[in-house]
């Protein structure tokens, strides 16, 4: 076991490399499934969910190998349709395997995900759109037992919810389906768009990803290519409040405005100021950050819930009282005791967070409750007086990339180390 150790006060200064996004490269390298041949992805993050992907992928019987930020994977003939516990245990993003497998093989046996502990995900929607799709569940013990005794067909599917999860699991159960799917209230989220665009890449039939109705024909085959995976906006919008928080100055590379549209606005709104490039953006914080009347977590385009703790600790430090709002997990304020514990004020009831900003915060020694709380502690950690120690730090190796090589880089003073206890 590990943890970051990280002396605050220091405001960051410097360049950041932005590495690949997480929530693309997991369902991507669930779609390589699809493919026949050799896949070679690109800007592919070196995670321990990306690296519990390929174990995935070898279990099923795929050859891969992981070079820097380089993926290569040979699907020749699956060897197994079952995915066991212990590896859908490691990341909750797991269930995404199920529309490729049975995409694929016209049959998946699989266990309940794992992952962050962010309240019920309920898996009903991915259910019912395969269910449509001539797909059979058998649900027994926390397992799931689907096949497809007539083949995958497309069908017309109505989500109740623009979930991303039945979004992707659709997309790669529709692209070798018999006919043509029809998928509306479909997830808008770029990360969608870049499934799409890889799935494209290998020959499938997809439009109007990017809204919400989405047309998949479905084809008889695809064929692996090289493709390069989009940036990571949850990590840059995590690493440019690293920077608003510190009072710092930071230019991250690797993307531009777009991806991060409905996230920058709020950033402004905290005082910062932000230049966008089209492939970079600089950020010059204020002195003190300005609190934000309402920040209201939505699916894509509006505020994404991904952000949401990365902003309550940037508005701990704000002047004035700032009311969070979280309409997408029940229990996504996990972090809020460590926050309060290294002397932030915020009062939650339900749904609601209401955020008054302080002077000051003081180290703690906290723990990491999911991926984005434990990102919000590390933030809290560096403007905080003294010293953080962050324990339980698997869950932010789930989605940043050495986050402590990527701070001191840009004058952060963190370091990770053993954990004795």
């Amino acid at each position: 076991m590990q943890k970051l150790v990280i002396e605050g006060g220091a405001p960051l200064e410097g360049d950041i490399f932005l590495h690949g996004a997480k929530n693309s490269a997991l369902p991507i390298l669930a779609g390589v499934l699809l493919c026949d041949g050799e896949t070679v992805l690109e800007n592919c993050p070196r995670l321990t969910d990306v690296f519990a992907a390929c174990r995935i992928l070898t279990h099923l019987g795929c050859r891969c190998m992981i070079q820097e930020h380089t993926v290569t994977v040979r699907v020749c003939d699956l060897r197994s349709d079952t995915i066991p516990e212990a590896l859908m245990q490691e990341m909750r993003s797991s269930i995404i395997f199920l529309g490729a497998v049975l995409g694929r093989t016209g049959a998946c046996h699989v266990s309940y995900p794992g992952g962050c502990e962010l309240g019920p995900r309920p898996i009903d929607m991915h259910l019912d759109a395969l269910r449509q799709m001539g797909v059979h569940f058998s649900i027994y013990g926390g397992q799931l037992d689907c096949t497809a005794p007539e083949g995958l067909h497309g069908a017309k599917i109505h989500l109740p919810f623009p979930s991303v999860g039945a979004t992707e699991n659709v997309m790669l159960a529709a692209v070798l389906a018999q006919g043509q799917t029809v998928l509306h209230n479909a997830a808008r989220e770029p990360e969608i768009c870049d499934l799409a665009s890889f799935l494209r890449t290998c020959g499938a039939k997809i439009s109007g990803d990017g809204e919400s109705t989405i047309v998949i024909d479905g084809v008889e085959k695809l064929r692996g290519g090289i493709y390069s995976i989009l940036p990571d906006r949850i990590a840059g919008v995590t690493y440019l409040g690293a920077a608003a928080i510190t009072g710092g100055t930071v230019c991250l590379r690797g993307i531009g405005a777009r991806p991060m549209e409905n996230m920058l606005p709020v950033l402004e709104q905290t005082g910062c100021r932000v230049y966008p490039e089209p492939d970079r953006l600089h950020l010059l914080a204020p002195r003190r950050l300005r609190a934000v009347p309402l920040i209201r977590t939505m699916p894509h385009p509006g505020f994404p819930t991904d952000a949401q703790a990365i902003f309550m600790a940037m508005l701990s430090l704000a002047d004035g009282v700032s009311v969070l709002e979280e309409n997408i997990f029940e229990n996504r304020y996990r972090h809020v005791d460590a926050l309060v514990k290294m002397g932030a004020k915020i009062h939650v009831s339900g749904r609601i967070a209401v955020v008054t900003g302080v002077r000051s915060l003081s180290g703690a020694a906290v723990a990491a409750t999911d991926l984005r709380g434990g990102a919000a502690m590390v933030l809290a950690g560096l403007a905080a007086q003294g010293r953080t120690e962050i324990r339980q730090i698997s869950h932010i190796d789930r989605g940043y990339e050495s986050i402590e090589t990527v701070l001191c880089g840009v004058g952060g003073r963190v370091t990770r180390v053993d954990d004795d206890n």
